[in-house]
């Protein structure tokens, strides 16, 4: 009884010791040391008119400059009558801007600085739209190309994603033009023609910025966005993707005999033996960690979130797996974590009754920062095991980006218009999805993707899908930041 007395008294002693290292380090915790941005010098607000700037979105929607599947399908005298549009609405900004017609339809924007020893800053902003899904038109408030301004809003497909943004970035850059405002540092816009479908535009782009030499001192795209109801702090919070996953599609195909299926094969004529593979692969996800830029948004905000958050963040030595297990509940959560892993498409026989010579699985794999293509396609092998199935890209992989810096005079200065725009803390994060600024890898220090406009997690959702819209208070908060950005970036 002595040894049981002395083994229970120090596990007390044990946990309380624990939980003492938990209050001690749940007090003092602060956040990774981020960059001061009280010192940074923002331009002033310019006046606009968000009326009219209003009526050039809805212009631009009505433009339907349609990325499709299949290309055959795109109407290239789209591209043209908003290149027209944009020059005629614009005056003063092509004035000031010198204008290249990259790969057909990209356009590059140069407003030459007085400085030529300072490294140019890049804009981003595409053209292209995804189009409607058939079927899906009746369940519009308005027709999804008709530009209709109503309920405080501009309604359609490119509102948002990424006409807004290619819009009051020009309504920005105008209402500076007609100030007479003459940049210091050269500043390049970027309108890339066919992000929806690859971005060979944008990739057009960076090669030509590489040829010139041209290294920028920070690029920024779309991307996120400030989220009204973070689930971290139940508030309002500036997220700037500091970088952005890779995109890889992996082909596996099972061969077979073939034949009538009256008479199948035990093994089902190859379609059995893709299946089993096919779940291998998906089963075998890969781990999720807190190193990388989703776990640094989660300490960033760590201090403003509950006391539960705060404690499990400040003792991740003793937490982290739970609190990686709850990020995994939410789908966009888990995706923050790790690379994932998405069967998407199937190919068998043509027929009904015929047993397909191959069978063909399509499945994408968006890939985290740490990881590569390469350990994507060692780690299908390893998961399929001796499965007789070939393993093919279904194109060149995208990597994942490079991992911006959070402490650099551009972060600083996008971080602190971000948060005065929102009124809200900012914070590092991930982009799940893919943006034209992964092709401008090597063309600058830093790429940022951020679009300075309030969304919830529900009205989010709108973006690819029905209803489309861009609030007349996002629409006056984008123009401001995008010409206060200029104006601070390239002085």
């Amino acid at each position: 009884m002595k040894l049981i007395g002395k083994i229970a008294l120090g596990l007390v002693g044990l946990v309380l010791v624990v939980a003492a290292i938990v209050a001690v380090r749940t007090a003092t915790f602060k956040p990774p040391a981020g960059a001061d941005l009280s010192k940074v010098k923002l331009a002033a607000p310019v006046a606009i008119d968000t009326t009219k700037a209003a009526e050039h979105l809805a212009q631009a929607i009505r433009f339907q400059t349609i990325s499709h599947q299949d290309k055959a399908e795109n109407q290239p005298a789209e591209w043209d009558k908003l290149h027209a549009w944009l020059q005629a609405t614009y005056p003063a900004a092509h004035a000031a801007m010198t204008r290249e017609v990259v790969a057909g339809h990209t356009l590059v924007y140069t407003w030459t600085g007085s400085d030529p020893s300072l490294a140019p800053v890049v804009l981003m902003a595409h053209q292209d739209v995804v189009p409607v899904t058939p079927g899906t038109e009746d369940d519009w408030k308005h027709p999804p190309f008709d530009g209709v301004i109503a309920e405080n809003a501009v309604w359609g497909r490119g509102a948002i994603d990424d006409k807004g943004s290619l819009v009051t970035l020009f309504e920005g850059a105008e209402a500076l033009a007609k100030q007479g405002f003459k940049p210091r540092r050269t500043l390049i816009l970027v309108s890339g023609h066919d992000e929806e479908a690859g971005g060979t535009g944008a990739q057009a782009v960076a090669a030509l910025f590489k040829s010139r030499g041209i290294k920028a001192q920070f690029v920024l795209d779309e991307g996120l966005a400030i989220i009204s109801d973070n689930p971290l702090t139940g508030g309002q919070v500036a997220l700037i993707g500091i970088a952005e996953k890779g995109y890889a599609t992996l082909m596996v195909t099972a061969d077979a005999v073939g034949g009538h299926s009256s008479a199948p094969p035990a093994d089902s004529g190859g379609v059995l033996t893709l299946a089993k593979a096919v779940t291998k692969i998906a089963e075998d996800q890969a781990p999720m960690k807190l190193d990388g830029p989703g776990g640094a948004m989660m300490e960033t905000l760590a201090p403003q979130g509950s006391p539960l958050i705060r404690m499990a963040m400040a003792n991740r030595w003793l937490f982290e797996p739970l609190i990686i297990k709850q990020a995994a509940a939410n789908p966009s959560g888990a995706a923050l974590l790790h690379t994932t892993i998405a069967p998407t498409m199937l190919k068998g026989s043509p027929k009904e009754n015929v047993l397909p010579q191959d069978a063909t699985a399509w499945i994408n794999y968006r890939i985290a920062p740490g990881d590569t293509s390469a350990g994507v396609l060692e780690r299908a092998k390893a998961a399929v095991g001796d499965l007789p199935v070939k393993f093919a890209w279904s194109r060149d992989p995208n990597e994942p980006s490079p991992v911006s810096s959070t402490t650099s005079e551009s972060w600083k200065m996008i971080a602190a218009l971000a948060g005065d725009t929102a009124k809200a803390p900012v914070a590092p994060s991930l982009v799940t999805a893919g943006t034209d600024s992964r092709y401008m890898t090597g063309v600058a220090a830093d790429v940022y993707r951020f679009q300075p406009m309030v969304f919830s997690l529900e009205t989010i959702k709108m973006i690819h899908g029905t209803n489309e819209h861009m609030t007349l208070d996002n629409l006056d908060r984008a123009v401001q930041f995008y010409a206060r950005l200029i104006a601070t970036s390239v002085s």
